[in-house]
């Protein structure tokens, strides 16, 4: 299995297809799993990277403080290490502020960059609705299952969960196949709380692409709109009906969104 040696840990990664590289950064506490319905359709454009953020999946797992700077670090040297030099950068969630963080720690390597329900975080972000926090932190004490279906069932549209009633309990059986220490979880969790971009993305200077869904209950989607106001000649579309997982949930025409964007900016 392939691994890289990233800042003192081990960090699992995955590649699929040929072309121009295509990083993608997953959200808090998902793993490769997460694009099970963006790879293959990436790959046949694309030389698609997804790895596993420190703390989930196969990557290590150390019980130590994270912050977001920390771990776009891991993804610029992991990037650094493969001998990429530039690359397309796709992150959801958590993992668009490490998108964010790494298109200003790492300028010249980020070609584009594509910022998915996301936030730079701080006080002038619109914060994670309470009810949706106490979900994620288990206020109510649930067994570890009933738990993680109440946290995910934030994460999707309204709409998709009363059409998909069997996606919900899919998708909890594949995360509790491989379980997410409690500590790496929190480690994440810490570091969005303590991020604020909200300055800094001013100076991102790739061409950006911000999506989100206008019934996301985890990041709400006015946080997109503040990006888009921020990071000069950025385009934002936000998907209707689309939840915190919209790209999960409209998998096809947002597929198509990013490819099409991606395309539009060739690294020649």
């Amino acid at each position: 299995m392939p691994w890289q040696e990233v800042n003192g840990i081990r960090i699992y990664y995955e590649v699929y297809g040929a072309g121009e590289p295509l990083l993608l950064i997953e959200g808090l506490g998902y793993a490769l799993w997460m694009w099970e319905k963006q790879i293959e359709a990436f790959s046949r454009e694309f030389q698609v990277i997804a790895f596993d953020n420190r703390g989930v999946g196969k990557s290590d797992k150390p019980d130590e403080p994270y912050t977001i700077e920390l771990m776009a670090y891991d993804a610029g040297e992991l990037l650094n290490r493969l001998g990429i030099t530039k690359a397309h950068i796709l992150g959801v969630s958590m993992g668009g502020i490490i998108a964010q963080a790494l298109a200003l720690l790492y300028p010249k390597l980020v070609h584009t960059l594509v910022l998915v329900c996301t936030t730079f975080g701080g006080p002038h972000a619109v914060p994670v609705p309470k009810e949706t926090v106490e979900a994620m932190l288990n206020k109510r004490k649930l067994p570890a299952r009933e738990a993680l279906k109440e946290a995910m069932r934030y994460a999707f549209g309204q709409e998709f969960l009363s059409r998909n009633p069997g996606e919900l309990d899919r998708l909890v059986e594949q995360r509790l196949s491989d379980p997410l220490p409690r500590y790496a979880w929190m480690r994440q969790w810490e570091a969005i709380l303590k991020v604020d971009l909200g300055e800094k993305v001013r100076n991102i200077k790739a061409p950006t692409l911000i999506l989100t869904g206008d019934d996301d209950r985890v990041i709400p989607a006015q946080n997109s709109k503040l990006l888009h106001e921020r990071i000069e000649g950025s385009l934002l579309e936000i998907f209707p009906g689309g939840g915190h997982l919209f790209f999960m949930e409209q998998a096809a025409p947002f597929n198509n969104r990013v490819l099409t964007f991606l395309k539009g900016h060739p690294m020649g």
